[in-house]
This record gives structure tokens, sequence and C-alpha cells, in this order.
């Protein structure tokens, strides 16, 4: 059979293939999209989403445990774990399908299979009927990442798990241990948290959130420690002794190794690279870490051949991936798109209280030469966080002192995932800290806040 022949072909559809495989349609290509799994990735299937449905299933059983402070009555509340479960697979299947009908609506080819790259312009996809052969002007990989593995510490599905059996848990963890505190990590501690699970979370760095503001990781501790979380920093999990009921982990923390044991354990220590089996290497691709090296542009030396999203490096958010997406296709159109600077975009957690950040952190800044200025604004200074509830929280602003330019902005607290979108767009227009004090932000709102923090960096806070 003669090869088909196409425009660009995109070699994985999650959020980064498929939004490049959509604005390549738009501008007039004839985009294939080959993927061997879910149509929407990780991110839809197992990632973001389903978790975010999670999340929501435990932030409504807090609550209704907290109903009579708000004068209402909720008597024997309780949990059903299969239906949490059950509705957050019906919200990634709803949008994987959606996918679907995207790559039909734009007229994109779907092929379901393993592809690889046999040579330039070339890619080769093994499916359930055989072996289909394409030619392309143009090939864009985005075949994203997976959880990382250390060795005895791997996942079995029973009672060491990765993100995905913690997705379609086996059981209900009674007494759980967490490897690794960053947003995946974090986010699963805090669900079976509040339904109830013993949870501690063992993190190898000098705080939780590691890539967070200090400020933030230590607001952040103080409040999981509050909700029963036990947090161990610059602690390493050595190995674990796995019986039929039980887990016995080695914790090595100052020195010393103490033995624990859990009934569940979740490793949620990094990703690595989907980069084998493609032919990379022969075609001359560089390699470093399990990621593909590209430039600014996702160019990866070989020409007409670009890497996108988590199979690109960090950070590795699906909103990053979506942007690379369509910034190749615009590329491969003739167009001249803008690189994506990593400092804008922005970092969301979605525990309990919600973590967000964008730019740099106040370290950071220093690092980089900056002489700063520091807005601080607590969530328990603005009437409508008091009205939700939600008093714990702070937002944290960090200005360049000479020219007024916004570095940086860290929050916690409840929807600051919602928040930060207004600081994002605030440093895509080279907003400084005059234009925030003249914005007028409605109120009552969370969002007053980021006023606040803004002016508190200048001296001139007004509720505070």
């Amino acid at each position: 059979m003669a090869a088909q022949s196409f425009d660009t072909v995109v070699i994985g559809a999650g959020p980064g293939g498929y939004v490049a495989a959509i604005r390549a349609a738009q501008l007039g290509q004839k985009v294939c999209i080959v993927e061997r799994e879910h149509m929407g990735g990780i991110c839809l299937n197992w990632g973001c989403i389903p978790t975010k449905a999670l999340l929501r299933s435990s932030e409504v059983f807090h609550l209704m445990e907290r109903a009579k402070e708000f004068g209402l009555k909720a008597d024997n509340i309780g949990y059903d774990l299969d239906a949490v479960v059950k509705r957050s697979r019906g919200v990634a299947k709803q949008l994987s399908s959606g996918i679907g009908h995207l790559m039909k609506k734009n007229k994109v080819t779907v092929i379901m299979g393993s592809a690889t790259i046999p040579g330039k312009g070339k890619v080769k996809v093994e499916t359930d009927k055989g072996t289909e052969e394409l030619t392309a002007k143009n090939i864009v990989l985005a075949t994203g990442a997976r959880a990382r593995e250390l060795p005895g510490l791997e996942a079995d599905g029973k009672r060491v798990w990765t993100y995905k059996a913690a997705l379609q848990p086996p059981h209900m963890p009674k007494k759980l241990l967490v490897i690794g505190s960053g947003a995946i990590g974090i986010e699963f501690a805090s669900f079976y948290n509040t339904l109830g699970a013993d949870t501690t979370v063992v993190e190898v760095m000098d705080r939780v959130l590691p890539v967070e503001d200090e400020e933030i990781s230590k607001f952040a501790k103080k409040a999981f420690e509050k909700q029963g979380m036990k947090i161990l920093q610059k602690a390493m999990v050595k190995k674990l002794d796995r019986a039929a009921d039980k887990v016995t982990a080695h914790i090595e923390i100052g020195g010393k190794v103490e033995k624990h044991d859990f009934d569940t354990v979740i490793s949620a220590v990094g990703i690595v690279g989907n980069v084998e089996g493609l032919g990379l290497e022969a075609l001359g691709v560089k390699i470093d870490r399990t990621h593909v090296v590209t430039d600014e542009y996702c160019r990866t030396g070989v020409d007409a051949l670009y890497a996108i999203g988590d199979i690109a490096g960090a950070p590795w958010l699906a909103h990053k991936a979506s942007h690379e997406g369509v910034m190749v296709a615009e590329l491969i159109a003739g167009k001249h798109p803008h690189p994506i600077k990593p400092n804008s975009i922005a970092g969301c957690t979605y525990c309990h209280p919600q973590v967000a950040s964008v730019g740099l952190t106040e370290a950071k800044a220093k690092e980089a030469g900056y002489k700063v200025k520091v807005g601080r604004f607590p969530f328990i200074g603005n009437g409508k966080a008091i009205a939700l509830g939600e008093p714990e929280g702070l937002i944290k602003t960090i200005f360049d002192e000479k020219t007024g330019e916004l570095l940086g902005a860290h929050m916690i607290g409840a929807e600051v995932t919602e928040l930060i979108q207004g600081y994002v767009i605030g440093q895509k227009l080279e907003t400084t800290e005059e234009d925030l004090f003249e914005t007028v932000f409605p109120h009552p709102t969370l969002s007053e806040m980021m006023h606040e923090a803004s002016l508190d960096a200048y001296g001139r806070v007004i509720h505070m």
C-alpha cells in the first residue's frame, strides 16, 4: 500500500499534540495525529482532569463536615469511594471523547497505534490491523512522560501505587505514605487525608512543594500539619518491605533509618520522558536525562522535527505543552510566533489550601541580582475570604525596585488557582506596580487581595 502523505504528523494526542494538530489544521495543513492509548493523553485521562474531579469530591466532603459553622445541618455524612472514583472517570471520559470530536471537526486524520520514525520525514505506525506508513514534511513529537520509578520503590498496584492506581484505588488507605511532595504527591496526600487516611509525606528536599516560594512552602506545611498530615522533610525512603497486608518503609531522616508500617504507599517522585523506541538516536536527536533537547522554538536540531510538552523538559505542565503546540504549528506555517518564556507559565496545585505561582520566587529574584520590593496580604484581611469561611491564606508579590516590573507572584488559599491568571496577564502586558495600584478590583472578591499585596510592597496597603 502506498504511504499516506501529510504536511504534519503529530505523535501523541495529549494536550500538546492534539492542540498542535488543531492549530496546524486551522492553518490549512493536512494533518495526521498518532496516539497509542487515549485521546487527550495522561492529562485528560490519568492526570490533571480526573485528579481535580477527585479533589472536588473531597472538598465538598470537607465542607459537609464543617456544615455547623455555616448554620447548616448535615448528619451521618460519609462517602462512597467507588462512586467518587466513578464520577472522576466519567469526567475524564467525557473530555477524552470530546477530543475525538475536535479531531473530526478539524479534519485531522487519527491513527491509533505506536509510532516510530524510521527516517527523515517518515513515520511508521503499528496498529491493531497492521503497519501504516506515512510521509510527513514535518513531524511533531508530543509523546509526553510517565512516572519515574526508583529502584526498590516500584509500584505493584496492590500496596504501592503510582498516580494510576491512586486514581482507581483497589482499597481506601488507612495509613498512607506519599513519597514526594511536588504537585502530584501533595494533591493525592490532600485527597486521601481529607477522606480520613492517616497520611505521611516524605520529601527529600528541605521543604514541601520545593519549587514554590519558601514562605508559601512554610505556610503550606503548617496548614497540612493542622489537617493531621505528618510531613518529613530532608528525608528519604531507602527501601520498602512488602507483605500481603502492609508495607514497611525504611525512612532515612537526620542520618538515622527508621522503620514505619503503612497499608498503602503512593510514589510521586517525578517523571521521565517517553523517548524510547521512536528511533530518535538514529536520527541524531540529542537526549538529556530522558528529555529531548530543543531550542526556544521547540526545534530539535534535526530538520523539520519538533518536540513539545513534557518530552521537551520542564516545566511539566499541560498549558505549557498546549502553547508550544500552537507555537510550533504557526512556525511550520511560516508565521513568526513568540517563544514561550518559562517564567510566564503559572504553576497550580489543587491541594487544600490551593497553591499557585508565576515568575520568580523571592530567593530566585535576589539570586538574579534584582533589588526587590516584596508585598504580602493575608486572607484574614479580606471580606470575601471571611464570608466564604476561608480565612487562611496569603498572597505575596515581588517587584523590581528599579523598574516596578512584577517579577513574581505567589499565593496559597481558597481559589488561588483561578486568581493567579490576573498576575499572568499583568506580566504578559508588562505591567508595573503603578498599573496594579490604579486598577479598580471589584468588591467583595478575593481578587482585592492582589491589589493589596501590590500596594503593600510599596508601603501603601489599606486593610492591614
